[in-house]
């Protein structure tokens, strides 16, 4: 399945996308931020997170298949169809991002690669290489493509057994100190938004699901499960061999051209969903903005930001990804399967964006004064948002049928 194809999609397709878009540096990198947790306690938090992140993820992506609508255009149910123009706005931004973070480390991985193998470092060439392979695939992607999709696929999880054989073959050494760097709760978190970026895109794949329940939930175990096992095999490379770099943890596991290649396919899977994403929100701001173009754009800058600029850290990129579109995805959700909202209008939806607006005051200022609980910040905050969604409309509709009909 291609992002831009209108046909009908059959679940295995849908979940294949998933597969190769958990499959990054990205999940890896951040699994192991979790190290100073130690083996178990970091295995049971990046669980417990992508547990929180996945039911999310199935929620959002669940509506797209049912409504046959994109994740922006879904976002119409809660907000009204100008309201839902902030998200798409703010949804570009941070696949504009995104596609800068994940240009810049397969760049600098395979560079760091090639430096040893071929003693040439060419990080400009690399990110420009991935940046053109990204916009080759968004243009001939809905042509043609499967079997190379299914090969690159197939290509990358051989390279991900091979390393996670290599990295969990040393399990009985710790060469990393576990230590209070980091609470339970923030490592949580850390794990929940990863799959939580995903909640502006996951409609996009499945909304022309053949059998919308099959498909969506193959994509969220796809994606849930190979994004534990990423988290998981960054976090015992780091404890394991002491390493966090992901060029020399490929290394270390005797991956050198075939590190890069697989770097190379991983970044260009994962990215490819993100710029076809920004299109389908330009989309649903302006008919007039047709999604392929948009997308070729997108990647076009990210590769220009990924050359200029240092994107080395994205920890708190992460943080707010989360306090933007948890709020706004449990407005959504408890619109939608409580409240059984299935009519949009055409303004704002003012009511929506006060309840989006709170929910996102409330997250960033438990983040900025160290508050945590024992399953991170976005599955209270989102909770709370969703009852005062439900209260407030009950409310609302109450007031409205009073009027209509005083005793």
């Amino acid at each position: 399945m291609s992002g831009n194809a209108s046909s009908p999609s059959s679940s295995s397709a849908i979940g294949l996308i998933w597969f190769g878009a958990a499959v990054s540096i990205a999940e890896i990198s951040t699994g192991t931020l979790l190290a100073p947790l130690g083996w178990q306690r970091g295995l049971a938090a990046l669980l417990l997170g992508h547990a929180v992140g996945g039911a999310l993820f199935f929620a959002a992506a669940y509506i797209g298949a049912l409504t046959g609508r994109s994740s922006m255009e879904s976002v119409r149910l809660s907000f009204g169809k100008r309201g839902s123009v902030l998200f798409s706005v703010a949804n570009m931004l941070q696949l504009a991002g995104w596609t800068a973070v994940m240009i810049y480390a397969g760049a600098t991985v395979s560079s760091a690669l090639g430096k040893v193998l071929w003693d040439g470092e060419s990080f400009v060439w690399w990110a420009l290489a991935n940046g053109a392979l990204i916009v080759l695939w968004l243009v001939f992607g809905a042509r043609k493509t499967g079997g190379l999709k299914t090969v690159s696929m197939l290509l990358m999880l051989l390279a991900v057994l091979w390393l996670s054989a290599e990295v969990f073959s040393t399990a009985g050494s710790t060469a990393a100190q576990v230590s209070d760097g980091m609470s339970f709760g923030t490592a949580v978190e850390l794990s929940a938004v990863m799959p939580l970026s995903w909640l502006p895109l996951a409609a996009d794949y499945t909304r022309h699901a053949r059998r919308p329940f099959a498909a969506t939930l193959t994509a969220t175990l796809a994606y849930t499960l190979t994004g534990c096992w990423m988290y998981a095999l960054g976090l015992a490379a780091a404890l394991f061999t002491g390493e966090t770099d992901v060029a020399k943890i490929l290394l270390g596991a005797g991956l050198g051209a075939a590190g890069i290649l697989a770097v190379v396919l991983s970044t260009v899977t994962t990215t490819f969903l993100d710029a076809y994403s920004a299109g389908a929100s330009a989309n649903n701001i302006s008919a007039r903005f047709a999604e392929t173009p948009v997308a070729v754009g997108v990647t076009l800058i990210g590769t220009v930001l990924a050359v200029m600029l240092p994107v080395t850290e994205y920890e708190n990129f992460l943080l707010l990804i989360g306090s933007v579109f948890a709020p706004m995805a449990a407005v959504l959700i408890a619109d939608f399967f409580v409240l059984k909202q299935r009519e949009e209008i055409e303004g704002f939806d003012f009511a929506g964006l006060v309840l989006w607006l709170a929910g996102f005051i409330l997250y960033r200022f438990l983040l900025s004064s160290g508050w945590e609980s024992s399953i991170g910040l976005t599955a209270p905050v989102m909770s709370a948002v969703a009852i005062a969604t439900v209260s407030v409309r009950l409310f609302f509709k109450k007031t409205q049928s009073l009027q209509r009909n005083p005793s």
